[in-house]
């Protein structure tokens, strides 16, 4: 049985665990700043101390995902659910245009839903008869030319579905919900018009989101919007347009510092998540139906492993006796119940390795 001074293996989807090193090092200098005086907690948002922390934060991002000259990094606030809003209100209102969606999962779902309060949508694809089990197929959908922009999540958390390419939308600007595999693999940056996460899973904490957009869209930002909901705005403020959440942003800049540095670059990382996500498979797959996986083995999301037990009382003792043996945060979603196994980039494969052996021994001592 874990301690309250004992770190255990945190799978929650959210806020997840961070890099001991990054999380070490702001122990280090959460008093005082080396050479500045005071903490990180303290200093004012327009001095040179933390002008130079969000730089570094941002030259990290740009590295790791090789972002081109033509697109700014913005840090802001609000969470995806912002986002869900604030896209549309800069690039559908008033544009006499569809905004168009593949939803493959609840999140997609609920930033269509919040598309609809600001003008027309379509959706171009939903897998919710299917029970969001699935990514469509390029031959699935068709992309309409008269679109304002389209929408997709890369990762839905709660089904535990990722995509692995981007969808081919041409000329219409992709728009992207990253918030669950931000900075997990490389991806063709210039695919997209804009692309947006919250950092509580791959990147930092929860306070700040990650919005990467592309210097074209910003001339489309209308002038009539509050300038807290324009991201025009906030590129030419360089994300001071407000006190900023100076902590989270500081966090990132040590989670970026710990990608490069330690892991050496997104092909790693990637590599590395690769084979976590294999261990929990493997498990789930050689277990003769007691684990049954929620996605299909092609969709399978390598952060957010899903899947249910032979009955619910066997879930229950399940995540009891897991939170006893330090794994912690393995319930699923309260809207689709089951398991959820999050083995974000900060999740050590010794803790994969561990949770495995628990689930097999589970098995063995629980049969159906």
């Amino acid at each position: 049985m874990t301690t309250a001074t004992q770190r255990v293996y945190n799978f929650s989807p959210g806020p997840a665990t961070l890099p001991l090193s990054a999380l070490e090092e702001a122990q280090r200098d959460l008093l005082c700043l080396p050479g500045v005086g005071a903490s990180i907690l303290e200093i004012s948002h327009r001095s040179k101390t933390f002008e130079e922390i969000m730089r570094a934060a941002e030259e990290n991002i740009r590295k790791l995902l090789k972002i081109p000259s033509h697109y700014h990094v913005l840090f802001l606030q609000g969470g995806a659910r912002l986002q869900f809003g604030m896209i549309p209100m800069n690039f559908l209102r008033g544009t006499g245009r569809p905004a168009d969606f593949i939803v493959t999962g609840s999140w997609g779902a609920s930033a269509l839903k919040e598309a609809q309060t600001q003008g027309p949508v379509r959706t171009l694809w939903d897998g919710k008869a299917e029970g969001y089990r699935r990514t469509p197929t390029p031959e699935q959908y068709q992309i309409n030319p008269d679109a304002a922009y389209i929408h997709f999540t890369s990762n839905e958390t709660i089904e535990g579905i990722e995509f692995f390419s981007e969808p081919e939308t041409g000329d219409i600007p992709l728009v992207c919900d990253a918030s669950s595999d931000f900075l997990s693999r490389p991806i063709p940056m210039e695919r997209y018009a804009l692309l947006y996460a919250g950092a509580q899973k791959n990147a930092g904490p929860a306070g700040v989101t990650i919005v990467i957009i592309r210097e074209d869209m910003l001339k489309r930002c209308p002038d009539d919007l509050p300038s807290m909901l324009n991201y025009r705005k906030h590129a030419e403020a360089k994300s001071l347009l407000n006190t900023p959440p100076c902590f989270a942003v500081y966090i990132v800049k040590l989670v970026t510092d710990w990608l490069l540095r330690e892991i050496g670059g997104l092909e790693q990382m990637y590599a590395i998540n690769r084979r976590k996500a294999a261990l929990l498979y493997e498990v789930l797959d050689r277990s003769e139906g007691y684990y049954r996986g929620h996605a299909d083995p092609q969709c399978r999301s390598l952060m957010n492993v899903t899947f249910r037990l032979p009955n619910e009382a066997l879930e229950k003792k399940f995540i009891a006796e897991a939170e006893k043996a330090g794994f912690m945060h393995l319930e699923g979603h309260r809207s689709v119940g089951g398991c959820r196994a999050s083995i974000y980039n900060a999740m050590p494969i010794e803790g994969v390795q561990a949770l495995c052996e628990f689930m097999k021994d589970f098995r063995e001592r629980n049969p159906a």
